[in-house]
């Protein structure tokens, strides 16, 4: 399967910088704990000194957020929902060792980091602006249709596996205990987005490698 962006996306927001990473050979037995811990330490230290509002990654998606529309405050980006829920709480919930490692870097990096199950996806995964007639799955099972025009992850049977782009993903595709290959994407929109999104690939290439030693991994072409 190929990962995209329609060509509206880029022209709208020609600031976005994104990479995509496929991985074959996951499994629910890892412990990257060791990883998880140092990630949580760069958050932690990070939101000693500022809160997450203030991140200029966070102020670059609630900037993008209000152009499409949404209240900032009321539809977060998924790194700033992770980051004030880590903050008020002191923790996250272990859901899955892939998604814990995710979230980790999503914190550290305050970059909303997306994981789809690709045995979950009908063709190829396209970010575009939605017909309106797509259906979204909720965790809880209930099935919803985009807005019209609202920005989400469409595959090639017009199923939506996120919505509002980096605010909500769908149960549908969410990794589960016996997953096994995955679609990673991260995107940013500040100004050091290019340089920040490398660095989290980078992190993210290596603790893969050493959490799952027989990973298969390839890197994918975002146009």
């Amino acid at each position: 399967m190929q990962f995209y962006y329609a060509v509206g996306i880029h022209q709208r927001f020609p600031q976005l910088q994104a990479r995509a990473l496929f991985a074959e050979g996951i499994n629910a037995n890892a412990v990257p704990s060791t990883i998880i811990n140092g990630l949580m330490a760069v958050a932690n230290h990070r939101l000693s000194v500022f809160g997450e509002s203030e991140f200029p990654e966070i102020q670059a998606w609630r900037r993008a957020f209000s152009t499409m529309g949404l209240k900032p405050t009321q539809y977060r980006c998924a790194s700033e929902a992770l980051l004030r829920r880590y903050r008020k709480e002191g923790s996250l919930p272990k859901l899955h060792p892939l998604i814990d490692l995710c979230n980790s870097l999503s914190l550290a990096y305050a970059i909303p980091v997306a994981v789809f199950d690709l045995d979950r996806i009908e063709g190829n995964l396209c970010v575009c602006f939605a017909h309106g007639d797509e259906a979204y799955e909720s965790f809880s099972g209930e099935i919803e249709n985009p807005e019209q025009g609202e920005v989400i992850f469409a595959d090639d049977a017009r199923r939506a596996h996120a919505r509002r782009w980096t605010n909500r993903q769908s149960g549908w595709s969410a990794v589960q205990k016996q997953t096994e290959r995955v679609l990673i994407v991260a995107e940013a929109l500040h100004d050091d987005a290019g340089d920040d999104v490398a660095a989290l690939m980078f992190s993210l290439v290596e603790a893969l490698r050493l959490t799952w030693p027989e990973v298969k991994l390839r890197k994918g072409s975002v146009a």
